[in-house]
């Protein structure tokens, strides 16, 4: 990542290029719906575009980080006075018109030589908000093979399952697992969690599981599962059989009590994954889900809810 992208430190969900077609009066539009970047509705991306904001006492030309469900200023951009007033001329309103502005063919060449390309462009003022801050993953954990774990495995169910609510509440407190609805008082499932040093992943030693540290974005149940055979076709962290964890795997790893994150989740696992689609239907109908915002399971009906996703597979 060079010149402009490099200065503002940016995040891996954001495109490291500028999308000149966004234009404020599409910003808010759905972009699959203009012809720009279809897949942005259902994943975590972000892109960048310039746009003017004359709604203050002058003029000011900012960079935006957008997302379906993100919106950023990245930047002021110290542009000349004047070629910011031409570029409001430019649309056919006067310099002092509210409003916001695209950028002009002649801003356009100027941002590109002056500001999009150099290293450390001195026009170019990142937001405070611009510099995002690593999400804290709790202290390091033991790596894997040097834990003192030397207990037996636990083979949680691997299949797929339908449910009822009744054989819900039966494996929750079958396996002793939290659940503040369920097993308000009982629940402890010790996990035996293990860096694999890739930063991608962490094992539970205990269940002999690997799980994604991160997970997959917000969409639906469709979507999703395109979007598991685009990682596994990648070989994610070296691997192709990852899969929809089970509810009893994606009950083992719910605390009894909420990280620093505000999750029910061992810090070492983002918190941008709050509830994560499962490989077990309810019975009569629905999907269930697990929720570590809440700490607990429940259902949702329909055919396409929409959830995140944390990914596992057994280790050989």
């Amino acid at each position: 990542m060079t010149g402009m992208f490099a200065k503002l430190q940016l995040s891996d969900s954001t495109v490291a290029s500028v999308e000149w077609e966004i234009t404020p009066d599409l910003a808010f539009c759905t972009f699959s719906a203009k012809g720009l970047r279809d897949e942005l509705v259902s994943t975590g991306e972000r892109v960048c575009y310039f746009f003017i904001d004359n709604w203050g006492d002058e003029p000011k030309l900012y960079l935006m980080e957008r997302g379906v469900r993100h919106v950023n200023i990245l930047a002021e951009v110290k542009a000349p006075p004047a070629m910011i007033d031409d570029c409001i001329t430019s649309h056919g309103r006067k310099p002092l018109a509210r409003g916001n502005f695209p950028v002009d063919a002649s801003l356009k060449a100027w941002l590109l030589s002056e500001v999009v390309t150099p290293q450390d462009s001195p026009y170019l003022i990142p937001t405070v908000a611009a510099l995002e801050v690593a999400e804290d993953m709790g202290d390091a954990l033991p790596l894997f093979g040097e834990t003192a774990y030397s207990g037996p495995k636990v083979n949680l169910p691997a299949e797929a399952s339908v449910f009822s609510d009744d054989q819900v509440a039966l494996l929750v407190r079958q396996w002793n697992f939290s659940d503040k609805d369920l097993n308000p008082q009982q629940g402890g499932f010790a996990n035996a969690l293990a860096d694999t040093g890739d930063g991608l992943t962490v094992v539970d030693e205990r269940t002999g599981l690997l799980w994604q540290r991160y997970g997959l974005d917000l969409c639906s149940v469709n979507r999703m599962k395109k979007n598991i055979e685009q990682l596994k076709s990648e070989g994610f962290a070296g691997h192709h059989d990852w899969r929809l964890p089970t509810l009893e795997e994606a009950l083992s790893l719910m605390e009894a009590t909420p990280n620093a994150k505000g999750i029910y989740l061992h810090p070492c696992f983002s918190k941008e994954q709050p509830f994560i689609f499962v490989a077990a239907r309810r019975k009569p109908t629905g999907y269930w889900f697990v929720d570590y915002a809440k700490g607990r399971t429940y259902w949702s009906s329909g055919t396409v809810p929409g959830g995140f996703c944390r990914l596992c597979r057994r280790l050989e």
